[in-house]
C-alpha cells in the first residue's frame, strides 16, 4: 500500500461531493428543482410560472428531453418541478414525477403559463424560479452549483440568502495543491474499504446502458452500433464494445429514461463518460471488484482535478475531460505505469481539446462516443510508448502542464467562442 497523504481525505471528500446520482439533464434540473422549492414554500399549485436562467444554462437546456416527460426544454422542467417535484431531493428532484403530473405541466404550457428567459447575472451556472398563485409569490435562486440555493423570497421578504461564508461551505474539499500522480497513488494504493462507494457508479451507469440499448432513447447510437455489427459493417472487439456500451448510456439520459445516472463534477453525460468504458475494459480483463473500484476511482477523480481547473459551463465540451479520466482508468486496468496514464490523458489533449460544448441535447450521445474513442485510442498508444509530445500544439511534456493549458484555454479565448455559440442557439430558438 502506498504510503498515506494528507490529500487522501480531500480526494474522498471530492469524490463524494461531485460524484452522486442525477436524474436527467443537470442543468434543467437545476431549474426543476428550484421550482419544487419554491412549490414548497408557496404552499399550493402554481398559477403562473416565471423562471430565468443564465446564458450558459439556458445553452444546456434548450434541447434535452426532461425524462418522464417525453418533452424537451426548460419551461417544461421549470413546470414538472413546480407539479410534483421534491424539493428535498437534490438532482434527483423528479424521481417521483407521474403520468397525471406530466399532463398537469403540459397543460400549464399550453396556456402559457411558464416562461423562461435569460438572467442578467454574472454567474456562469443560475437558475430562478419565481411561482404566483393568488396574491402570493415565491422566488428561489441557485447559483454556481446545481444544487446550491443562494436565496429564497416570499412576498417581497428575504426568507434565506446564503452568505459568502455559506457559499464556500458548500464546497467542502480543496484539490489546490493536488497533481496526477498524487491522484494515481490514491487510487492505486489508498485501502480498497475507503474506494468501495465508487462501484455504486458502475451500478447506476450500467443500468443505463443496458436501458439505452434498447434502441428507444435520443439517437439509439449505442444500439445502432450493435444492429450494425449483426450486419458486418462493423466487427466485435473491445472498442466497439466501449463505445456501443457508452453511447447506450448516454442515449438513455439524454433521451429522458427515468434512471439516474451517477454524474462527475455536476454532470451525468461526465459521469458515464468516465465511468463506461472503465468497466468495458475492467469486464474484458476479469478484474474483481477491487480492481473496478481502484479503476474508476482514478478515472472518476481524475475528471474531478481536471474539472476543478475549468468553469463550472463553458464552451469545453466537459465530456472529453471525463473521458481523460476514462483514459486514466483503463490504461492502469491494462498494465500501464503512471507515465503510460499521463501519456493518454497527454495524447487526448492533443486530440479532442477543441470539442465544443453546443448544449445538452442528443446529439451528446455523440460527443461521448467519440470521446471514449480518443480515450481508448489514447490508451493503446501508451502503452505502446507512443504520445503527443511536448513540442505539439498545447500539450506539454508533464501532464500537469499538459491540463492546465487545456484549462487555461477554456477560462480564456474559449469564453468568446461561449458567447458565439449561445448568439447562435439563442437565434435558432427565434424562428
Amino acid at each position: 500500500m502506498t504510503t498515506p497523504s494528507p490529500l487522501w481525505p480531500e480526494f474522498i471528500k471530492a469524490v463524494r461531493h461531485e460524484v452522486i446520482p442525477a436524474l436527467g439533464c443537470t442543468e434543467p434540473i437545476s431549474l426543476a428543482l428550484a421550482s419544487a422549492i419554491a412549490r414548497r414554500e408557496l404552499g399550493r399549485a402554481p398559477e403562473r410560472i416565471e423562471g430565468r436562467v443564465s446564458a450558459n444554462l439556458m445553452k444546456n437546456g434548450m434541447g434535452v428531453t426532461v425524462p418522464g416527460t417525453g418533452m424537451q426544454g426548460l419551461p417544461v422542467a421549470a413546470a414538472a418541478g413546480a407539479i410534483a417535484g421534491d424539493a428535498e431531493a437534490g438532482l434527483e428532484v423528479l424521481k417521483n414525477l407521474k403520468s397525471a403530473d406530466v399532463a398537469a405541466a403540459r397543460a400549464m404550457l399550453d396556456a402559457g403559463r411558464v416562461s423562461v428567459g435569460i438572467a442578467d447575472v454574472p454567474n456562469v451556472l443560475y437558475s430562478e424560479a419565481t411561482l404566483h398563485a393568488g396574491g402570493d409569490q415565491v422566488t428561489v435562486a441557485i447559483a454556481d452549483a446545481h444544487t446550491r440555493v443562494v436565496r429564497i423570497e416570499k412576498n417581497g421578504e428575504v426568507l434565506f440568502a446564503a452568505d459568502e461564508d455559506t457559499r464556500e461551505a458548500s464546497a467542502p474539499y480543496s484539490l489546490d495543491s493536488a497533481d496526477m500522480l498524487a491522484v494515481y497513488e490514491f487510487a492505486t494504493g489508498a485501502p480498497a474499504e475507503q474506494l468501495s462507494f465508487i462501484l455504486e457508479a458502475a451500478r447506476l451507469n450500467g443500468a443505463l446502458s443496458v436501458e439505452g440499448m434498447s434502441g428507444d432513447y435520443g439517437l439509439h447510437i449505442g444500439a445502432t452500433i450493435q444492429r450494425q455489427i449483426a450486419q458486418g459493417l462493423l466487427s466485435r472487439g473491445l472498442l466497439t464494445e466501449i463505445l456501443m456500451r457508452t453511447s447506450a448510456a448516454s442515449d438513455a439520459r439524454m433521451g429522458g429514461a427515468t434512471l439516474p445516472a451517477m454524474s462527475n463534477s455536476g454532470s451525468g453525460n461526465q459521469g458515464i463518460a468516465a465511468t463506461l468504458p472503465v468497466m468495458v475494459v475492467a469486464e474484458h480483463v476479469g478484474a474483481n471488484d477491487e480492481k473496478l473500484a481502484r479503476a474508476l476511482m482514478l478515472s472518476h477523480l481524475t475528471a474531478i482535478y481536471i474539472h476543478d481547473k475549468l468553469p463550472p459551463l463553458s464552451a469545453l465540451c466537459a465530456v472529453t475531460t471525463a473521458s481523460m479520466g476514462a483514459a486514466a482508468g483503463m490504461a492502469w486496468l491494462l498494465g500501464g505505469r503512471f507515465e503510460q496514464v499521463g501519456m493518454a490523458v497527454c495524447s487526448m489533449i492533443g486530440d479532442v481539446a477543441g470539442m465544443i460544448c453546443d448544449g445538452a441535447s442528443n446529439s451528446c450521445a455523440m460527443k461521448v462516443s467519440t470521446s471514449a474513442s480518443s480515450a481508448y485510442k489514447a490508451v493503446l498508444m501508451a502503452l505502446d510508448d507512443s504520445r503527443v509530445t511536448g513540442h505539439e500544439g498545447i500539450v506539454a511534456h508533464d501532464v500537469d502542464e499538459s491540463i492546465a493549458n487545456l484549462c487555461a484555454l477554456a477560462r480564456g479565448s474559449m469564453r468568446e467562442t461561449d458567447r458565439q455559440i449561445i448568439e447562435i442557439m439563442v437565434e435558432k430558438s427565434r424562428r
